[in-house]
């Protein structure tokens, strides 16, 4: 692997770097390092996990010019991936004398006013919050050097492509851009034409989709039956955290409720909770005061937790890509890790849809635990009953057929008609 000194890095970053133990640059990183320094724009294709922050980070960080306003916009899709970011810039800047803010809704404007007045040079923002303080004044522009866009395809996804166009136009045209990108779907490409140089394309690992280092598995079993297997995986999990995955906040609330009734550490995040505390709850999570997170997908964006050993989906992702997000947060800078899936009977056909798109096979914890899968045929439907002693007789499994026969109201039915035509 490449030394971070053979990238262009100089100190005292590479200090910092050797102090928290950062040796050699990931893929990602050797890539996009020598072409970010080099002054030309980068569109970088890679899952997380890859070191992407990093990639973008030390570049900025040291051509940062210090108290000359702000040179760098790193723009996230979300509050917990802004503040994981500004983490990391505050770990490399550590000897650089550079400032930087994080501005993202749900945290009071006013205290973000205060810091911005202190001076800074890194702006990470979310795109909304972003936009309502270039309107207020309180961010300007003119100094802008670097932007980044990271996870461009989620900020898509969540309808921010209008937000990024607007900054994007305000921003001096002289500017460096680097676009970091998952999936490169036609309108992120479409965004690249307008807004960037010649930018040189870098994909790492684009085309990989197996989770390396992650032990997959799958259990097939009723909805009713996931809480009891849940506790059963979460038991055995003695190297590290647990993250569980839930599709809805309800859901979510739900299984935390019942993971703190079995006397469990849990804290919980979703799209409903206070900025206050989600900010809490993945702080006890970050510092191993919590051992289990149960979160949303989108919620969950930016966790980067070393120590998590084990992530469940409680639920079957909406999306393979969904699902690779989900296991990403275990196995994270080449550690091991295991992802195992609760699939209920009216989720096979969309894991089915999911783990093709897998490189390795999944381990069948049905058969190793003896689980049988009974699923119900749903073309096998059973005559309901109405009041009167009448039916309804279904023909068609597909296809609902109503026919009045026998019962007290059906002999009167037919009584009165007879009756009519005499």
């Amino acid at each position: 692997m490449t030394k971070f000194e053979e990238l262009g890095i100089k100190n005292p970053i590479l200090t910092v770097l050797s102090e928290i133990q950062f040796h050699e640059a990931f893929p990602i990183q050797a890539a996009s390092i020598p072409v970010l320094l080099s002054g030309q724009d980068v569109i970088g294709q890679a899952h997380t996990g890859t070191g992407k922050t990093a990639a973008f980070s030390l570049p900025i960080i040291q051509n940062i010019v210090p108290k000359g306003g702000i040179q760098a916009l790193i723009l996230a899709p979300t509050r917990e991936l802004a503040v994981q970011i500004t983490g990391e810039i505050q770990r490399f800047s550590k000897n650089s004398h550079v400032r930087y803010v994080t501005i993202y809704g749900g945290q009071s404007i006013n205290v973000q006013f205060n810091e911005l007045d202190r001076g800074v040079e890194i702006v990470v923002a979310t795109p909304g919050r972003l936009i309502d303080h270039i309107k207020r004044g309180s961010v300007k522009l003119k100094n802008v050097k670097y932007v980044v866009l990271d996870e461009a395809d989620t900020m898509l996804d969540m309808g921010f492509i209008d937000d990024i166009r607007f900054i994007l136009d305000l921003v001096p045209k002289d500017h460096l851009t680097a676009l970091f990108s998952a999936t490169m779907p036609p309108e992120i490409l479409m965004l690249a034409e307008k807004y960037m140089r010649s930018p040189q394309k870098i994909f790492i690992d684009s085309d990989d989709l197996s989770g390396e280092g992650i032990e997959q598995a799958f259990l097939v079993i009723r909805d009713r039956e996931k809480m009891e297997f849940l506790l059963k995986f979460i038991k055995e999990n003695t190297t590290g955290q647990t993250i569980v995955f839930c599709s809805t906040k309800e859901r979510t609330r739900r299984v935390a409720h019942d993971l703190e009734k079995e006397r469990f550490n849990v804290v919980s995040i979703q799209g409903d909770m206070s900025q206050f505390r989600r900010d809490k709850a993945m702080y006890l999570f970050r510092k191993g005061k919590a051992d289990i997170l149960v979160a949303t997908d989108v919620a969950a964006r930016g966790i980067d937790v070393p120590e998590v050993a084990l992530v469940v989906n409680y639920d079957v992702p909406s999306h393979d890509m969904v699902y690779f997000h989900r296991i990403g947060r275990t196995a994270r800078a080449g550690a091991k890790g295991k992802a195992i899936t609760l699939v209920s009977y009216s989720s096979i056909g969309d894991f089915k849809a999911i783990s093709s798109q897998t490189k390795v096979a999944m381990k069948d914890l049905n058969k190793e635990l003896g689980i049988v899968v009974n699923i119900p045929d749903p073309l096998k439907r059973e005559v309901s009953h109405r009041r009167g002693g009448g039916r309804y007789e279904h023909s068609k499994p597909w296809k609902k057929i109503r026919r009045k026969t026998g019962g007290k109201r059906g002999k009167r039915r037919r009584k009165a008609k007879i009756w009519r035509q005499k």
